[in-house]
């Protein structure tokens, strides 16, 4: 049987990993303040959004419509014979209700919503074709990754909370406080939801080495076939470091480094980076 993978952009894959595990991307939509309505990462791209905004515009993502879907699916579905599709978490999109209404009327598509976002749903993109290589049943594919998705942990440490508070997600007052006392937020994905965790104090430097160690030191419920290092517009010195840090742990059999897409850049801004990984 024939399968193919298809994902939301918001997966976050490289393209040398798209082309790799030869996956479909289906890109959410970027809306600017003047209505103009972008792709993302065909016709905007994250340094195209911090321009935007730094020029004192506001962009805000929309979902992929039940047409756009079932464009991609009914293509798709002339090549295969079974379509595996990764969404991002439920909570934080329409993506996965309107991929399951596409996906009803043609059959053959089996829709998994991730409950996480960028390379937390990468990973069960990654997955999700390794198994389908290996020749399993696409019904069999969907219930091990809705297994598996309780199981990827991702977070992310941000620098500024700038876009955060433009987007209406954090008041003044606490953008205010956070950069008076120098704080680094991180966000985590919990239930398919984003928290705000541990707030980490002085350089993001210190704060992202700090996250770090907290996340994957001391642990023996960690997965190690494979971490991801998603940022956006990071240093690449720090991210060096970072990746370095990481490796030095001795725990992973695969670190893959890859750019946060328009939808983390938009509500993150530059200078975000994340660990995103399996527990056991």
């Amino acid at each position: 049987m024939k399968i193919k993978i298809t994902a939301d952009s918001t997966a976050d894959l490289s393209q040398e990993l798209i082309e790799k595990y030869n996956v479909r991307i289906i890109p959410l939509h970027i809306i600017k303040d003047d209505d103009s309505d972008s792709l993302d990462g065909i016709t905007i791209h994250p340094a195209d959004i911090f321009d935007y905004v730094e020029k004192g515009g506001l962009c805000h993502t929309a979902a992929v419509n039940i047409d756009e879907y079932i464009n991609v699916f009914t293509e798709e579905l002339q090549d295969c014979d079974a379509i595996i599709h990764i969404n991002i978490s439920s909570d934080f999109s329409a993506c996965y209700q309107n991929a399951c209404v596409a996906a009803a009327d043609l059959g053959n598509v089996y829709v998994v919503d991730s409950r996480n976002l960028s390379t937390g749903s990468g990973h069960l993109v990654l997955d999700a074709a390794i198994m389908a290589q290996q020749g399993m049943e696409p019904a069999d594919i969907k219930a091990k990754l809705d297994a598996m998705a309780e199981k990827v942990e991702a977070s992310f440490v941000i620098d500024t909370l700038a876009y955060l508070h433009k987007g209406g997600r954090c008041s003044g007052i606490a953008m205010l406080g956070a950069n008076v006392l120098k704080l680094k937020p991180c966000i985590e994905v919990i239930n398919g939801k984003m928290q705000v965790g541990k707030k980490y104090r002085g350089s993001i430097e210190k704060a992202l080495k700090a996250y770090v160690k907290d996340r994957l030191e001391n642990r023996d419920d960690l997965d190690p076939r494979r971490i991801f290092i998603t940022f956006s517009s990071c240093e690449p010195a720090l991210l060096a470091d970072i990746h370095k840090q990481v490796e030095d742990l001795g725990i992973f059999d695969e670190i893959l480094e890859t750019n946060a897409g328009c939808t983390v850049c938009n509500h993150c801004g530059p200078g975000t980076l994340g660990v995103l990984f399996y527990r056991k």
